[in-house]
């Protein structure tokens, strides 16, 4: 199977739209410069507004919020691979903003989060909380309790894989304090 890759071809997209609109006679009223000069000025302010979130290289979609009871402050799931009885795993991407992070909580077939952008943190119970960055690769042994989320200042991408789905998903448990957190 040949893989594609999305980001270059929508790159090589633009680039010849450019040369095609390059190669258009220049129109050169005042008012397609006026037009032009707004849209650079909303570009500058927008790009100014960003956000660490925008700074991120966003691999997959967002994906929905998740629920409050199992995550302090906004975390984002985007399922990618569903649990089935072939595979037994299940695969999926989690976009955490500045400051999110999960609650303490279990898988009982294990997890393995691979960092794709951005900084967060990581803490398995009874060990140092862990910095994770971009091409981390993190194993969170079965039924272990653990958490991870993002820096306080930067969000971070993870993909996630869940192993051994036979044995179930994911037990959640209460939220990690900020004395944890920020320790």
């Amino acid at each position: 199977m040949k893989k594609i890759n999305l980001r270059n071809s929508l790159l090589a997209s633009s680039l010849f739209s450019v040369l095609l609109l390059g190669s258009c006679k220049e129109n050169t009223s005042t008012e397609t410069e006026e037009v032009a000069s707004e849209e650079t000025a909303q570009t500058e302010t927008s790009t100014s507004e960003e956000s660490k979130e925008s700074e991120l290289d966003f691999i997959f979609p967002k994906g929905d919020k998740g629920p409050e009871k199992n995550f302090t402050g906004n975390a984002f799931n985007a399922g990618l691979v569903a649990p089935d009885p072939t595979y037994t795993t299940a695969v999926g991407n989690v976009y955490f903003e500045p400051g999110g992070r999960s609650n303490w909580h279990t898988h009982p077939g294990g997890q393995i989060l691979i960092i794709t952008d951005g900084k967060g943190y990581h803490q398995i119970e009874g060990q140092p909380k862990e910095i994770m960055e971009k091409g981390d690769v993190i194993k969170c042994p079965p039924n272990k309790r653990h958490w991870h989320g993002a820096s306080e200042d930067t969000g971070v991408q993870q993909m996630y894989i869940v192993p051994n789905t036979e044995k179930g998903i994911v037990e959640w448990m209460e939220a990690v304090t900020d004395s944890v957190y920020t320790k």
